[in-house]
């Protein structure tokens, strides 16, 4: 006879926590933030949130959606935002999405088919891979950052596609380990092995290229780029995402991306802050050389126990690894004592092996508070 429900679920739940993998949700106040992905500090901007509180009381515009963009949910100002986001991005179309999760999933899944392959960084986001999952392509990994593994399976699928394409996915700055893709040798490459290169611009967007346009524009690479994702809720410190691409892209989206096709849309106040946050990057005013000045003072004299690394870095996530789950968890615990906001990242979120203190940096974090976090870190360790 099979256990109650919720009996079923407690079992599992239980397992979690004798394995030091039970996750719970927690509010913070008062603590220095080294913990949030609000990296140009828009999440506290006085200026986008008073265009956000202004826009309630435009004519025309309601508090809601309505619907999905494919019945009623779809505006004007919808469009002209992505037309924007395209111009912005340097790319002939942009088809909006209500979070870089749903962006991921709904590209993905519809996008590789049955006789495609899609080649994967190892690292790559879990909604990439849920993505994935849902097509009914092949799916092969590469080793993290590794353009000659890559090849070789850029080899193996050129060797077994008949009618289909081949795609690869990458992020150009990786959200756990805070590391940059080699995204010209995998551009090269794709350009090789005619494979279509798909970058998720999360971490980079707002924090690389000129106006926080991301990598893939600091290097030039637009028009190497099958597709881009550059999400909403990190340096640009609001909600959403955007695919940019081609208009052939954009219109395939909006036919068979079902996570764009059976969601309500985006409301005007969400779609408000957008356009807000986005006026701030195009302002003379914009300058995020501090947040580039603050990694390179948080890596300097940057002396650790010797059983802990921190992986190299040039953005604003400094991962300080510190293997098992029990002993990241207690030294982050002890850090939020202190009255800094660090989080322990534990396995299965990453390898086991590789827990570590996640550290984020941000435009409102000091340069003071940067040293107390380390010198409070060495105390801990010592």
């Amino acid at each position: 006879m099979s256990l109650p429900i919720n009996t079923y679920l407690q079992d599992d739940l239980n397992k979690r926590k004798d394995q030091a993998l039970y996750r719970q949700l927690q509010i913070n106040k008062d603590l220095i933030d080294f913990c949030s992905n609000d990296y140009l500090s828009f999440a506290r901007c006085p200026k986008i949130k008073q265009k956000v509180k202004d826009s309630f009381n435009v004519a025309g515009r309601f508090s809601g959606s309505t619907g999905s963009r494919s019945i009623s949910g779809n505006t004007a100002q919808a469009e002209d935002l992505e037309k924007r986001l395209a111009r912005f991005h340097r790319a002939e179309a942009a088809l909006l999405f209500n979070s870089g999760y749903d962006a991921n999933l709904g590209l993905f899944s519809c996008i590789a088919k049955k006789d495609d392959f899609l080649v994967c960084d190892e690292l790559i986001h879990a909604s990439i891979i849920d993505g994935g999952r849902l097509s009914y392509a092949s799916r092969l990994r590469f080793a993290h950052n590794d353009a000659y593994d890559l090849e070789k399976k850029l080899q193996h699928a050129s060797g077994k596609i008949q009618n289909g394409q081949i795609f690869v996915a990458v992020e150009s700055v990786y959200s756990m380990d805070g590391d940059i893709a080699p995204l010209k040798l995998i551009s090269d490459l794709c350009k090789e092995y005619k494979a279509n290169l798909i970058v998720d611009e999360a971490h980079a967007t707002g924090v690389f290229g000129r106006q926080g346009r991301g990598l893939v524009s600091e290097l030039g690479l637009e028009a190497e780029v099958f597709a881009r994702i550059h999400t909403f809720g990190k340096a640009i410190g609001c909600h959403g995402a955007v695919v940019v691409g081609t208009e052939v892209l954009r219109n395939y989206l909006i036919n068979f991306s079902r996570s764009f096709i059976f969601t309500t849309a985006l409301s005007s106040h969400s779609l408000t802050a957008i356009e807000s946050a986005y006026d701030q990057l195009l302002s003379e005013k914009f300058d995020n050389s501090y947040l580039h000045e603050l990694i390179c003072h948080f890596k300097s004299d940057f002396f650790i126990h010797p059983d802990f690394y921190l992986i190299e870095s040039t953005s604003p996530v400094q991962s300080l690894i510190i293997p098992g789950n029990e002993r990241a968890r207690s030294i982050s615990l002890a850090l939020q004592a202190w009255g800094f906001d660090v989080r322990a990242i534990l396995s299965p979120s990453v390898p086991v092996g590789k827990e570590r203190l996640r550290i984020s940096l941000h435009m409102h974090n000091s340069l003071k508070e940067v040293d107390n976090l380390k010198n409070t870190l060495n105390e801990i360790l010592a």
